[in-house]
């Protein structure tokens, strides 16, 4: 009569949970016919407790293969008096779903966070406009600081109010010609200024 140590694999497979510590015992050695036999009397079970854990086909499919590559690595570290090597190959499986499940609930927090933080941002033209707009008014401001006062008035009233030359004119109760010169003398001078190139 033979023993469990020295049944075939497949014998062994046949012969339940009695045979599964030899069996993985032989797997620690490198023996490939007794992880064969292991990967049959367990794979079901395992493809079940992942499948019931990430309810995903493939992704069980691919946690399930990547319990039997641990199962061959670490095949010695097995200890009898923890337990059936069924429990032992469905507690990886298990941990292997709920890790994979974790991972997969990490990413996607991972990207709504980034989602509504890149939503939270303005876009970088926003940014730098708004900047060179800022720029831009500072140098207006520091050029029209130059004018004389009746040239600044001029400007100020005719370009940020919207006269006309004869409101400038009626505003600041001076002749017309006088606004005139003075609003294209002070926008001469505001040119060359901000660096602007005549036409």
């Amino acid at each position: 009569m033979r023993t469990p140590e020295n049944r075939s694999p497949t014998e062994a497979a046949r012969a339940g949970d009695e045979a599964l510590p030899v069996l993985l015992a032989r797997v620690a050695e490198g023996d490939e016919a007794a992880f064969v036999a292991v990967y049959d009397a367990v794979c079901g079970r395992v493809l079940g407790v992942t499948l019931a854990v990430l309810r995903d086909r493939a992704q069980a499919e691919e946690v399930t293969q990547e319990v039997f590559v641990e199962v061959w690595r670490t095949a010695g570290r097995y200890r009898s008096d923890r337990g059936g090597v069924r429990t032992w190959v469905l507690t990886i499986a298990h941990r292997r779903a709920v890790d994979r499940v974790r991972s997969a609930q990490a990413s996607a927090d991972r990207e709504r966070r980034a989602g509504r933080l890149e939503a939270a941002l303005p876009e970088f033209d926003q940014v730098s406009e708004t900047a060179l707009e800022h720029d831009e008014r500072e140098r207006v401001r520091r050029c029209l600081g130059s004018l004389t006062a009746l040239q600044r008035q001029s400007v100020t009233l005719a370009y940020y109010r919207g006269l006309t030359y004869r409101e400038v004119s009626e505003e600041l109760s001076l002749p017309l010609g006088t606004v005139k010169t003075r609003l294209r003398d002070g926008l001469l001078r505001l040119r060359d200024c901000l660096g602007v190139r005549g036409a």
